[in-house]
């Protein structure tokens, strides 16, 4: 999301460029992990903000442009609104998402998130599978909790589900569950790492640039090592999680997606 300086907003976009520079501020993300600005009118000032500054990177409706990726699948590189506050104020690391200006407000941050959120908002439906038999699935035969976090609970070597429900319906839910390597992202793949004593470290890439690595092993522990300083690395982009095809039954499978979609942000 490559943001333009604000200085460059056109005299249509006044009223949204008060907001981004006068508007009193909202909490700042590291003193609050829940959204103050999620109004439908909210939604509105965060889409002209985003219009203003970053269609040139994500399109303006947010399908992918020129530099980023669609942001209506989801978001790989954060999981809940505080994650995302972040990147879209301070960008990421050692890529071109640079973040919104220094002189945007806390409140104009987070109007971006309320619309970056309406973008994968799916509708509510019945399902078949039962939401109580899912979550024991969850946390039982299926594992799925050693790798993946709800409310802050749970393994960090997989996507935080805690509102997966709000970016993903139950088709996608069930193909992420029978086929996890098709369209993977590559913020999970892993790195396979030899060491000059021949030794094989193997872990979650957790961030990658010309000259180093950072993987994360499956203990959770980090290692970093310099590209130059190994006998060789390769990256595997087949995902960690193994299909659930051998492992649940159909019924099992619709519980799991029932609990799942069920993790969604209440209405309010």
């Amino acid at each position: 999301m490559r943001m333009r300086s604000l200085w460059a907003i056109p005299a249509a976009a006044v009223l949204a460029a008060t907001v981004l520079v006068t508007a009193p501020a909202a909490p700042r993300a590291q003193e609050t992990t829940e959204n103050p600005f999620t109004t439908t009118l909210d939604i509105r000032m965060g889409q002209r903000l985003y219009q203003q500054q970053c269609t040139r990177c994500h399109g303006q409706t947010g399908d992918g442009g020129e530099l980023g990726p669609a942001l209506t699948n989801g978001f790989t590189s954060a999981s809940t609104d505080a994650g995302l506050f972040r990147i879209v104020r301070e960008g990421i690391p050692n890529t071109q998402m640079i973040g919104i200006s220094r002189n945007a407000t806390d409140q104009s941050v987070w109007m971006v998130v309320s619309y970056l959120n309406s973008l994968n908002s799916t509708p509510a439906v019945d399902l078949p599978g039962d939401v109580a038999a899912g979550r024991m699935v969850f946390e039982g035969k299926g594992n799925c909790a050693s790798c993946h976090m709800v409310g802050g609970e749970g393994g960090r070597r997989g996507p935080d589900l805690t509102r997966v429900g709000d970016r993903r319906d139950p088709d996608e839910l069930v193909s992420d569950l029978r086929t996890p390597d098709e369209d993977l992202a590559p913020r999970w793949w892993t790195l396979r790492v030899t060491r000059e004593d021949g030794s094989v470290v193997e872990g979650l890439r957790m961030s990658e640039d010309t000259f180093t690595m950072r993987l994360m092993d499956e203990n959770e522990d980090l290692w970093s090592f310099s590209k130059g300083g190994v006998r060789s690395y390769e990256r595997v982009t087949s995902s960690i999680m193994p299909s659930v095809n051998a492992l649940l039954t159909e019924d099992e499978v619709e519980d799991l997606v029932a609990y799942l979609y069920s993790l969604r942000r209440e209405e309010t």
